[in-house]
C-alpha cells in the first residue's frame, strides 16, 4: 500500500496547554456570581428593601385594580408601597402598606386615604394630611380608605342622558305644549304686525280694538269738555273773589277794598261807634237813676229827664237795629248761598 503524500504548505505547531485553567474558570464564575448578587442587592436597596418601615393597614370593600408593589402617594410623591393584600373575616379587604420611617412624618392621625379609579389609567392610592401639627400616625394603624370610581358613574350618567333625550323628544313633538306655545307666539307676532298693532293683540279681535279706539276718542272729547268746564269754574271763582274781597284784593284784603268784606268791615266799625254811644247813654241812665233816688222831691223834672233819655236810648237802639239789618242785607250770615254752575 503506497504512503500518502502530505499537503503542501507549512505545518502548524499545536497550542501549548493553559496553566491552572480550572482555577481561572472557577474565579470567572465566582466573579459573575458576585456581580449578579451585587446587582440584586443594589436593586433591593434602591427599592428600600433594607429600609426601616412602619405598617399601615387600609380597609376597603373592594380591591379591584390594587396590586402588590403599587405606590401610595402624598402630594404627588411616593411615600409608601403596597406589600400585600388580605381578605378579612368580615369580607373586607386589608391592604397592607409599608411606609418608610423617614416618610412617615407626612401621615398624621387626621390623615385621609383615598383609592381612585379613573376612566384612563390604573388605580391610585393617595394620602391627604390637612393638619400637619396633629399627632403622627402610629405603627400598625388601621384606616378606612375612601373609594372613588369614575367608571361606576357612567351607567348613572347614561341613564340621565337617556332621560334628557327622551324629555327633549317629548318637547319637540308636534302636539307638545312647546310647539303650541311657539305657534301662539307666531300668531301674536302676526297680530302685532297688523293694522291694530298691540291693541288688536290685547283685545283679541279687530272689532273690539276699533271699539276701544272709539271709546278712547270719546274719552278725549270728555276730557276736553271737562277742561273747558274747569276753566269756566276758575273764572267764576275769580268773579266770586272780586265780589267778596273786592277788585285787586285777596282773602287778606288791605285798605281800598270795595267788596263785601270791606263793606262788612265798615259796618262793624259803625256798629262799634253806635254801641259806644249806647254805652254812654246807659251810663247817663245810671247817673240819672242815682239822682232820682237821691232827689225824690223833684219827681216831675226827673220824669221829664227820664222821658228824654228814654227817647235817646230808643233812637240809639233803632240805629243799632238798622245797622244790623243793613249788615244782614250786605253780608248774609244766616243764609247759605249756593253757586249754581252751568
Amino acid at each position: 500500500m503506497p504512503t500518502p503524500t502530505p499537503p503542501n504548505g507549512p505545518v502548524l505547531d499545536p497550542l501549548p496547554p493553559v496553566k491552572n485553567l480550572e482555577v481561572k474558570a472557577a474565579l470567572l464564575l465566582l466573579l459573575l456570581l458576585i456581580l449578579v448578587v451585587g446587582s440584586a442587592l443594589y436593586v433591593m436597596y434602591a427599592r428600600g428593601a433594607f429600609e426601616r418601615t412602619q405598617r399601615l393597614v387600609l380597609m376597603s370593600d373592594d380591591s379591584e385594580g390594587v396590586v402588590a408593589g403599587m405606590d401610595m402617594t402624598f402630594a404627588g410623591f411616593a411615600i409608601g408601597r403596597v406589600a400585600q393584600l388580605e381578605l378579612a373575616e368580615d369580607g373586607n379587604v386589608r391592604i397592607l402598606v409599608d411606609v418608610p420611617t423617614k416618610d412617615a412624618k407626612w401621615l398624621r392621625s387626621s390623615s385621609i386615604f383615598t383609592m381612585e379609579k379613573a376612566l384612563v389609567g390604573g388605580t391610585k392610592i393617595r394620602a391627604y394630611s390637612g393638619i400637619l401639627t396633629d399627632p403622627p400616625l402610629e405603627d400598625g394603624a388601621v384606616r378606612q380608605v375612601l373609594r372613588g370610581d369614575a367608571a361606576a358613574e357612567i351607567p348613572k350618567l347614561v341613564a340621565q342622558v337617556r332621560d334628557l333625550l327622551e324629555n327633549l323628544n317629548n318637547m319637540t313633538k308636534n302636539d307638545a305644549p312647546l310647539q303650541q306655545s311657539l305657534a301662539n307666539v307666531q300668531i301674536a307676532t302676526e297680530r302685532l304686525k297688523g293694522p291694530q298693532g298691540a291693541m288688536g293683540l290685547l283685545m283679541g279681535n279687530d272689532d273690539d280694538a276699533k271699539q276701544l279706539a272709539v271709546t278712547l276718542g270719546n274719552a278725549n272729547t270728555v276730557l276736553a269738555r271737562a277742561d273747558g268746564l274747569v276753566k269756566r269754574l276758575d273764572s267764576l271763582v275769580a268773579n266770586a273773589d272780586k265780589q267778596v274781597f273786592g277788585q285787586g284784593a285777596g282773602p287778606g284784603g288791605t285798605g281800598g277794598d270795595t267788596g263785601l268784606v270791606a263793606d262788612a268791615r265798615t259796618t262793624v266799625q259803625q256798629l262799634n261807634s253806635m254801641l259806644t254811644e249806647a254805652r254812654g247813654s246807659l251810663q247817663k241812665v245810671d247817673k240819672l237813676l242815682i239822682d232820682a233816688q237821691a232827689i225824690t222831691a223833684n219827681t216831675r223834672e226827673a220824669t221829664t229827664d227820664l222821658a228824654s233819655l228814654r227817647g235817646e236810648v230808643d233812637a240809639s237802639l233803632r240805629k243799632v237795629e238798622g245797622l244790623i239789618n243793613d249788615l244782614n242785607r250786605k253780608w248774609p250770615f244766616k243764609r247759605e248761598t249756593e253757586i249754581k254752575l252751568p
